[in-house]
């Protein structure tokens, strides 16, 4: 892929079926260890039919062997997280795909963090039969997204951030 490619993207659950679909996300960079996208105004559909438009700039960091994702916004009041526990990301056809295990993590520009969908992450567990040595994983990756939070490293970094918005709105000037 070369930077400036428009993407779609595609959260499964665990049983492989689809379940969220992003319509448009930029690529900016990628390493041997993750991609880095944007978008903005960007159509978000559930498979059970509700859809809405993000709002702001957002900047996405698709790991390739780490198992979570995470999301800076770019809000007036400042930068917001919402990191995902997901599986490592596969692109294919254009086609970013992850599957998501809905443990989330928001973080707030005050420094301060809550963890979301504990309780949808326990039901899709049971039903789905998450494998013991997978519900392991998933437990330490929200504890390594914390410790990542908390010492700041990437992409918990505002300058990260403000460089890759920077990137991306010079691309959508272009395009």
């Amino acid at each position: 892929m070369k930077k400036g490619e428009i993407c779609n993207i595609h959260g499964y659950k665990h049983n492989g079926k689809l379940y969220k679909t992003w319509d448009e996300a930029v690529l900016l960079d990628e390493t041997n260890e993750y991609y880095v996208f944007g978008n903005r105004n960007t159509k978000v559909t559930k498979i059970f039919g509700k859809s809405w438009h993000t709002r702001e700039t957002a900047i996405l960091f698709y790991f390739k062997n780490n198992w979570y994702n995470v999301v800076a916004q770019l809000k007036k009041r400042g930068i917001y997280y919402y990191c995902n526990i997901a599986s490592p990301v596969l692109i294919e056809d254009n086609t970013i795909k992850f599957i998501d295990y809905d443990l989330d993590l928001r973080v707030f520009p005050d420094n301060t963090y809550k963890i979301l969908d504990e309780s949808e992450y326990n039901y899709h567990k049971k039903i789905m039969k998450y494998p013991e040595d997978l519900q392991e994983i998933l437990k330490f990756k929200l504890k390594e997204l914390i410790k990542r939070f908390n010492y700041k490293k990437f992409p918990f970094n505002k300058d990260i951030i403000k460089k890759y918005e920077k990137e991306f709105n010079e691309l959508k000037k272009i395009n």
